[in-house]
């Protein structure tokens, strides 16, 4: 018996195949059938997908012998991929690198045809093999199907491996937003209570102490309490975006859809005439807490921009076999058809001022559309200045 070297890129191929991350795993169906047609193919009673460590020969698909690896040292495959095409042994008794082989007497391996699996970087991992326990040939046709067979064996290598490091990639930008997160609401708590004692003191200066400043230093102070409150409302935006994420998590659940609207009226103090709906006792399947938090952004933002006498705000609901369909309807002040498109996006406030006289901080919005198409839906606007708004946002059942 002759023992296969070892290639001369051998430990280039080793950290691949630890790159691949496919030794010691579990049998995989799309690898177990593929052995299973070559061997039906090939009419041979063994078929393997084999991987060569440093000093093993592990299979990773093994049909027609019940064994997880055995020895490099004493492998066919360990010659198989010092080749470039296929390698094959009609007779292992007759030939003199294999005919005193262990493999030869315990299993009967007589004959034996290998295709290297050699990746795009000609570093080759292991086999498709075939073994027979007579002496034999094999067809053109056969030999095609097994040299064209492994190319899809290693399609499978690289498709295994690209969706492990696209999910490991997914879990790693996860984690990074869940780390972003805390941090933007540790950072935001930790700013709220210095930025309202800065308020409380240029009220207090303006309110109690204005005999004592001059005309200019009220304007200085002016600025410092509409700065203080621009920078309040940025950091109440970042609140509710990264709680409206944690709102995701929550389960479905059956609500009326009464129960849903009357909260956001609760939470905005207003009356059945500033926010109006009809009586909706169906039940609906939703994740109530997201919902809601929709509605209460788009109302908040309804009244906001609103300079009329009387602002209106009215919900609206209709359904299909496979959405529910909400609308938030206002007589405000409308936006502009050429900055439609750009309503939702971060940060973008149109340069509208609210009834205030404050430029918005372009969050709310932005909220708004990422909750919607996380909970599989999408969100639209029609608008026309001086008349209103209608958003509407429909969510998969």
């Amino acid at each position: 018996m002759i023992a296969p070297d070892f290639p001369k890129n051998e430990r280039e191929r080793l950290a691949q195949i630890n790159r691949y991350k496919l030794l010691d795993t579990l049998p995989e169906s799309d690898f177990d059938n593929i052995t299973s047609l070559v061997a039906t193919i090939c009419e041979v009673p063994i078929s393997l997908i084999t991987l060569l460590d440093s000093d093993r020969n592990f299979l990773k698909s093994h049909h027609g012998i019940d064994i997880q690896e055995s020895p490099r040292n004493i492998s066919f495959c360990g010659h198989a991929i010092l080749q470039d095409d296929i390698f094959i042994v009609e007779d292992a008794r007759e030939d003199i690198r294999f005919k005193d082989n262990p493999l030869v007497a315990g299993v009967n391996a007589i004959f034996y045809a290998g295709v290297p699996l050699i990746t795009k970087e000609g570093l080759a991992l292991g086999t498709l093999c075939i073994y027979d326990h007579v002496p034999r040939k094999l067809t053109e046709t056969q030999k095609k199907a097994l040299i064209t067979i492994a190319k899809q064996v290693l399609n499978l290598f690289d498709l295994r491996l690209n969706n492990r490091l696209l999910a490991e990639s997914k879990q790693e930008l996860t984690d990074r937003n869940n780390e972003l997160g805390r941090f933007a609401s540790h950072v935001s708590h930790d700013l709220k209570s210095p930025l309202a004692n800065i308020m409380s003191l240029t009220t207090f200066l303006k309110e109690d102490e204005a005999n004592t400043f001059s005309e200019e230093s009220i304007e200085y102070i002016s600025f410092i309490e509409e700065s203080a409150e621009s920078l309040k409302d940025y950091i109440d935006g970042i609140l509710i975006h990264y709680k409206a994420n944690e709102l995701l998590n929550a389960d479905k659940e059956y609500a009326t859809l009464n129960s849903v609207f009357e909260e956001v009226q609760r939470i905005h103090l207003l009356n059945d005439k500033q926010l109006k709906f009809s009586d909706y006792t169906d039940s609906v399947f939703i994740v109530k807490a997201a919902v809601t938090q929709v509605l209460i952004n788009l109302v908040d933002n309804a009244l906001k921009y609103n300079n009329k006498p009387n602002p209106e705000v009215i919900l609206g609901f209709s359904e299909n076999k496979n959405n529910y369909t909400f609308t938030v309807k206002d007589n405000g002040n409308g936006i502009a058809e050429a900055q439609q498109d750009q309503v939702f996006k971060l940060f973008n406030n149109n340069n509208q001022v609210d009834v205030k006289g404050k430029k918005g901080t372009g969050i709310g919005l932005f909220t708004v559309k990422n909750l919607v198409e996380k909970l599989g839906g999408t969100i639209t606007l029609k608008s026309e200045l001086n008349i209103g708004s209608i958003f509407t946002f429909s969510i998969a059942k």
